[in-house]
């Protein structure tokens, strides 16, 4: 197993945050972990295998009326998902599309060592750009003290241009932020890429149009309808690799105003400002000079799901820094052409 990856045992029972762990810290969360009925278990992995049968439905449906898509693949835990869901939807054959990464650069060095070991292992061709280079190329402005997760939209359109994608296959979930709330599975883009979300089709009895015209594409979401709950218990169902720094580790942070910011080579302490070694975790990945981990005492996927039980604050309120510049951050970015 690949050391920046960690694996779950199933072998011992799920579980889940009892309600009088809803109010009370996460350490005390964690310590009262609760053996789930079986009945309740049974329930919980029903739910599970109605969520997987619905994305493996989606993932044929862009095969099947997509000409040339693509999988966007990060090494995030979305992600990670998407390709265990493309393992059950087209094996034992090839994917019948690429894995595609927009990389921003600033990346966490686990997470981008763990997304080339894990289309190694699946034998995947992953096609990777730069959002340096578009930076480089005059394409994309970088604006100091800004991170860069605005920027991948314009390497994201060229990309699509240059491979001449119609659809692109996201973890994007609607439990994340309210503009992805009112995202449709099949998200339509218009030939300069931008979502409008007065202009789009009607996705009835799980029918899909994937028609588009020459220059437009379609951004897929498979686990839309997934919580992040859904998620981390999937992984713990399938026994999924994931980046080690999904669990609880020490670093060194910097408390900010929007949460605590990972001190980096990209990121250092101004002056007047304190440096602590913490114990935190990563509900998402992302550009390290914007996403914030949370304090936590999680090792194990199954104290994590508790965690994730217990908290009331959605995974990018909790940990992005540049979703709280704006009530409308993300749907801005998402009518420039954002993911």
């Amino acid at each position: 197993m690949n050391s920046l990856a960690k694996v779950h045992d199933t072998d011992t029972p799920l579980n889940v945050a009892a309600s009088d762990h809803a109010g009370g810290d996460l350490r005390s969360a964690s310590a009262g972990i609760k053996s789930v009925p079986q009945r309740a278990i049974r329930q919980r992995l029903s739910e599970l295998n109605v969520l997987e049968s619905e994305a493996i439905h989606i993932m044929r449906e862009v095969a099947a009326g997509c000409s040339n898509p693509a999988l966007l693949f990060s090494g995030g835990k979305d992600s990670i998902v998407l390709l265990r869901l493309a393992e059950k939807a087209f094996r034992p054959g090839k994917f019948p599309f690429p894995l595609l990464h927009i990389d921003t650069g600033h990346n966490f060095p686990e997470v981008i060592a763990f997304r080339d070991y894990r289309a190694a292992q699946l034998g995947e061709r992953l096609i990777v750009r730069s959002v340096e280079d578009s930076i480089a190329q005059g394409r994309a402005v970088e604006q100091p003290g800004q991170g860069r997760n605005a920027l991948q939209s314009v390497t994201l359109l060229d990309s699509i241009a240059e491979l001449e994608l119609d659809a692109c296959i996201g973890g994007a979930r609607r439990d994340e932020e309210k503009a992805r709330a009112k995202e449709r599975i099949f998200s339509f883009r218009d030939s300069f890429g931008q979502w409008d979300p007065k202009n789009q089709r009607p996705e009835l009895w799980d029918l899909y149009n994937t028609r588009v015209q020459a220059g437009e594409n379609i951004r897929v979401f498979p686990i839309s309808n997934w919580t992040e709950l859904d998620v981390w218990q999937y992984i713990a169902r399938e026994r999924l690799e994931v980046p080690s720094i999904y669990f609880s580790h020490a670093r060194d942070v910097i408390r900010k105003p929007g949460g605590l910011l990972p001190v980096s080579a990209l990121v250092q302490p101004r002056p007047g400002e304190k440096v602590e070694n913490v114990h935190v975790r990563f509900r998402t990945v992302g550009d390290m000079t914007c996403t914030c981990p949370v304090e936590s005492v999680a090792t194990t996927l199954e104290e994590i799901i508790v965690e994730t039980g217990a908290t009331r604050i959605t995974e990018r309120g909790a940990t992005r820094m540049d979703d709280q510049t704006s009530e409308a951050s993300m749907e801005l970015r998402k009518k420039e052409g954002y993911f």
